[in-house]
């Protein structure tokens, strides 16, 4: 019987040209930054999995949870689950030390996997091994530039792509609708709002969202509004745009909250931030009972996106996977190519998450997660220089 013998961390960073990068509410990216968890044990088997959050945080929560596994069974994956959340609780239960769990337990899964020669899919109950997923960019830039990505993304072998907006209303009504145009009527266009909204700004573009046949409308406001997702939703149901959200909340708790009050029609449970592989079933499981769909998020890594495209196909109200396309190296390159073909990832049949690291790459691109160099890295900002860009939302003129 395998027994686990090591856990520990593995944090990653790369930078980007900064003639080719893209640019957030903050700013210009400067960087990307990863933490893979790693698991193993006795009889040479490891597992990997992805943690999405500051990776100080991360080590620190590694640190002090993974002695609690050795000596273990890593094919009991709830349990061990259950064991991280208690001995993490009382400095726990979201943020930084619930993306830790979920790398863990992600990892767990993997060596199961491995273990029983099944891929994670089948062991979730899936039925096959293909996930739809859909593009993820177009960050602020012109409508012509989003167009440009859209093409890009179908050219690609996707059918589902994801846009941002929330700079002004103007800018946001031209992309919308020139993303519609260059993807046709025969794709899916999200809409993400990147919390840049407030209740007045979101009414005034809800017809346009309704215009263009936004597949969903996600997180408009910041996470905790959760008065002003129930009211936006009442505004959007008779339009047929679905609200998004959850790439910010943490736990299945966190997740009944905002499904028991009616705030959203899409959960979008991060397997690298929410409590890991076994947390998202439990949130899909939960959703699926009030009629509720799963739209995993993920941004940061090849790990986590495969991981959550596992849930998906294993999960009945599973709708798409994220996959970023902003030039992502630990999308790109960290396990070898994705396989897109007509908007579904195909997973495979190996065992696990099926997934074999480029270990070189891991080499080079490894850093101290408590010495990060100052910069924009997408949701995390290092160093008090860094301040907003884009400035506040520019409304609809009267």
């Amino acid at each position: 019987m395998s027994r686990i013998t090591h856990v520990e961390a593995t944090h990653l960073r790369f930078e980007y040209d900064m003639s080719k990068t893209f640019k957030t509410p903050a700013g210009p990216v400067h960087a990307r930054f990863m933490s893979l968890v790693r698991v193993r044990t006795d009889d040479g088997r490891e597992g990997v999995g992805s943690a999405y959050a500051h990776p100080g945080v991360v080590q620190a929560s590694v640190d002090h949870m993974g002695p609690f596994l050795i000596g273990l069974d890593p094919r009991e994956t709830e349990r061990l689950q259950e064991r991280l959340k208690g001995v993490s609780a009382w400095y726990g239960r979201k943020g930084g030390a619930t993306a830790a769990v979920s790398g863990i337990d992600t990892a767990l899964w993997d060596i199961r996997g491995k273990i029983e020669g099944q891929p994670v899919w089948r062991l979730l109950g899936g039925k096959s091994g293909k996930a739809p997923a859909y593009a993820s960019g177009n960050l602020y830039s012109s409508p012509e530039e989003v167009a440009a990505g859209v093409r890009r993304a179908i050219d690609r072998g996707f059918r589902r792509v994801k846009m941002r907006v929330g700079w002004t209303y103007d800018y946001d009504v031209a992309a919308m609708r020139a993303a519609r145009a260059e993807m046709g009527p025969d794709n899916d266009l999200m809409i993400d709002g990147t919390q840049r909204f407030t209740p007045e700004t979101a009414r005034d573009i809800a017809p346009v969202l309704e215009e263009v046949r936004a597949f969903w409308f996600e997180e408009p406001f910041a996470p905790d509004e959760l008065d002003r997702f129930v009211e936006l939703r009442k505004v959007l149901a008779p339009l047929g745009v679905p609200l998004a959200t959850g790439e910010n909340e943490f736990g299945y708790h966190g997740f009944r909250e905002l499904i028991r009050a009616g705030a959203v029609d899409i959960v979008q449970a991060d397997a690298s931030r929410a409590g890991g592989i076994t947390e998202v079933m439990r949130i899909g499981k939960l959703a699926a009972e009030h009629g509720v769909r799963l739209a995993p998020h993920t941004w940061c890594d090849m790990v986590g996106v495969v991981a959550n495209a596992h849930v998906v196909a294993a999960s009945g109200n599973g709708v798409t996977c994220e996959i970023d396309q902003t030039g992502n190296r630990f999308i790109e390159e960290l396990a070898g190519p994705l396989d897109i073909q007509d908007g579904l990832l195909d997973l495979g049949d190996r065992p696990g998450l099926g997934l074999t690291l480029d270990e070189d790459l891991v080499r080079d691109l490894t850093v101290d997660p408590f010495r990060m160099p100052d910069g924009n890295y997408c949701d995390v900002i290092f160093g008090r220089g860094q301040t907003r860009y884009i400035g506040d939302y520019v409304p609809k003129a009267a």
